[in-house]
Formats: C-alpha cells, sequence, structure tokens
C-alpha cells in the first residue's frame, strides 16, 4: 500500500505539472496554431487581409474549434511538464536502485530531455518539406482540403516521431553505463542496426515518402554511431579504472 501511496503522489504531481503547462498552451494557442499552419496556410496574412478562409484547411462542426483548444493545450502541457514527469517517474523508482544506478539513471534524466526537444525541432523543420512533397501529388484539376484535426494528428506524428528516435543514443549509453551493452556489441551489428533503422523510418514516418525517411534515417545513424564511440570510451575508463582496482 505505501508504494501504491507513493505512486499517486507521483502521478498526481505529474498531472499538476502538464496541467500548468495546459494552461500556458491555453494562452498560447494562437501562435502555437500559426505556427503550425504555416506549411499550408498563412493565418496571419489571412488576418491581414480580412479572409474569410484559410484556403484548404478547415475545422469541422460547431464544437470543432474548442476541441481543438483544449487539445492543443494539452498537448503543450505534455511536452512543457516532460521534465516535471519525467523527474517523478524517476523518483518513483529511485529508492529501489543502488548508488551507481542512481547514477546512471540521473544521466538518461538530464540527457533524455534535450535530446528529445531537439529531435521535436527537427521533426519541425522538416513538417513544411514533408507537407510539400506530399501535397505535390495533388491534381491541378482538384483541390485537397485538409480538416485541422487529421493535420494535427499528421504534424503530432510526425514530431513525436523524430523526437522518439533521437533517443537511442540516450538509452544506448544509459545502457553502457548500466553494465548492460558494451561499446563492441553496440557496433558489431551495424550493419543490421542500419537496416533497422531505415526499416523504422520507412514503417513509422507517417508520409512514406524516401525524403522524409532519409531525413529521419540519416541523423539516426550518425547518433548510432555517436553512441558506439561514447560507449567504446566509457568501455576503455571501466577497464583502466579496473586494473588499478578503482570502483
Amino acid at each position: 500500500m505505501a508504494h501504491f501511496a507513493e505512486l499517486r503522489k507521483r502521478i498526481f504531481k505529474s498531472a499538476l505539472g502538464i496541467i500548468l503547462g495546459a494552461f500556458v498552451g491555453w494562452f498560447l494557442y494562437d501562435t502555437i496554431i500559426n505556427h503550425l499552419a504555416a506549411p499550408i496556410c498563412n493565418l496571419k496574412e489571412v488576418v491581414a487581409t480580412g479572409k474569410s478562409s484559410c484556403g484548404i484547411l478547415y475545422i469541422n462542426g460547431v464544437l470543432g474549434p474548442i476541441d481543438l483548444k483544449f487539445k492543443i493545450s494539452l498537448l503543450i502541457g505534455v511536452i512543457l511538464a516532460a521534465p516535471i514527469w519525467l523527474y517523478q517517474s524517476w523518483a518513483f523508482i529511485a529508492p529501489a536502485m543502488k548508488g551507481r544506478e542512481k547514477r546512471n539513471s540521473i544521466f538518461f534524466l538530464l540527457f533524455a530531455i534535450p535530446f528529445f526537444a531537439i529531435g521535436i525541432y527537427v521533426g519541425y523543420l522538416v513538417l513544411p518539406l514533408a507537407v510539400k512533397v506530399l501535397l505535390g501529388f495533388t491534381p491541378a484539376s482538384l483541390t485537397n482540403l485538409v480538416k485541422f484535426d487529421d493535420y494535427l494528428n499528421f504534424v503530432l506524428q510526425l514530431i513525436l516521431i523524430f523526437g522518439i528516435a533521437f533517443e537511442l543514443p540516450v538509452f544506448l549509453v544509459s545502457l553502457n553505463l548500466a553494465g548492460v551493452l558494451r561499446g563492441k556489441s553496440i557496433l558489431k551489428p551495424w550493419r543490421f542496426a542500419i537496416f533497422g533503422i531505415t526499416l523504422f523510418a520507412a514503417i513509422f514516418t507517417p508520409t512514406g515518402d524516401p525524403f522524409t525517411m532519409g531525413l529521419l534515417a540519416i541523423p539516426l545513424i550518425g547518433l548510432y554511431f555517436l553512441a558506439g564511440a561514447i560507449a567504446i570510451l566509457v568501455d576503455r575508463k571501466r577497464f583502466k579504472n579496473a586494473s588499478r582496482g578503482v570502483n
């Protein structure tokens, strides 16, 4: 029961952080919408010119606008509160860890957040290119009407895949620090790793075009080799310490 009480406390703090982040997202809603819609339609230009619509983007239903605002606010809350709920997750399992395991988990916590943020930013940079490629297949005689909810799901899937994928080197180095993987074990199957990364990019990128797949796969391959190189350096330092009798 003590474990459940502790879990409830950590969940409550995480939820509180997400709610506070959602309030920030609520007030930044217009700015966020402008940035998300930019690859398809310039909302600022529409407002400035007094147009009644934004090209091919539309919201369906009377409750559509408020539902969209709640959804985006909640998602912004989850992203902004990432340091809070990641820390609460670590704080829940930390009492069961040894000193070395705690140090490794702190390393994961410190690097997981910035790498996730970098991945999301790269995904956001790729977004206009992906939209341009996909809409380019629309025949000139037709108009492609895009429901904003569907477009938002596409955007979230794209940037979240990039964010999650950029956690690869953090996981690999964390496993190496924990003594589960050696650097040579990471780099030895490099051909299979490249194939797996390419397959991952092909399956999980929402666009499916080779251009976007390459923009995800190439950085991941580079991060994979970087993680392997760091792991080898850690192994060498561990071996020297062991030969000197240092823990």
